[in-house]
């Protein structure tokens, strides 16, 4: 489990360094990059998802991740979290079955496990695929739910345009196409913690439609999470303060 909320030291704010193209290798969390993102919340509402239970809270251990710097990093355990959330939701309101649903929000929490930085890193998807392969019961003895072959090709394509795929990627997106594009809207939907607006989704390169609640309730965990996290709250506690706040039993 994270505990130590990231010291801002004298660090400008992410939204200042991507507008100077000055981005580090790893990045955080900042008040101000925060701040800017909490203003800027999608329109429309929407009806909420229905489930007949909360999403389950399905965090990544610290030492899955292949760096220790990207464990808490805007591609770290929070977000992690919050892609099983929102595929378990996706999935939900396509009618896939419970058990298949938290087999591939399992996959979801880990999908970034092995990045090395939080630039584009190409191939971390195929690295994160193969770290699942090999680590199969100590997820499903974590998260509750082991990651199925669909999981793992998910994961392993999450990463690579449609565009670029392979003649054996596009077979293997064949083969699992629901799955592989259930995590690509979910994994898109978390964008909003990125801070210039022109990384956030864009429904021109998912193949999936994006539900109309779907873009402020990603919003919304993202804001509530991160605020949480800044005020000292452990992943954990940032992220069940996220669930409570946008999905309120």
């Amino acid at each position: 489990m994270i505990t130590a909320a990231p010291s801002p030291g004298s660090r400008l704010p992410l939204r200042e360094l991507a507008r100077s193209g000055r981005l580090p290798d790893h990045q955080y969390m900042d008040r101000a990059t925060l701040a800017w993102i909490a203003c800027r919340r999608p329109a429309g509402l929407g009806a909420r998802p229905t489930m007949p239970h909360p999403p389950l809270l399905l965090i990544p251990e610290p030492s899955w991740f292949a760096r220790p710097e990207t464990a808490d990093s805007i591609h770290g355990a929070r977000h992690g979290a919050r892609v099983a959330v929102l595929l378990q939701l996706l999935a939900h309101d396509r009618g896939i079955a419970p058990g298949r649903g938290r087999a591939l929000a399992a996959g979801a929490a880990c999908h970034d496990c092995r990045r090395h930085h939080d630039r584009d890193d190409s191939g971390h998807g195929r690295r994160a695929a193969d770290w699942l392969t090999a680590n199969l019961a100590v997820v499903a003895a974590a998260l509750g739910s082991a990651p199925t072959p669909e999981t793992v090709t998910a994961v392993a394509l999450h990463d690579l345009p449609y565009d670029a795929f392979t003649d054996d990627q596009a077979r293997a997106h064949r083969r699992h196409r629901q799955a592989v594009d259930l995590l690509k809207l979910a994994d898109a939907l978390d964008r909003y913690r990125l801070p210039l607006a022109r990384w956030w989704p864009d429904a021109a390169r998912l193949r999936l439609p994006v539900p109309a609640w779907a873009p402020p309730l990603a919003h919304d965990l993202v804001v509530h999470s991160e605020q949480a996290r800044l005020d000292g709250a452990t992943t954990t506690q940032a992220m069940e303060h996220a669930l409570h706040a946008v999905l309120p039993e």
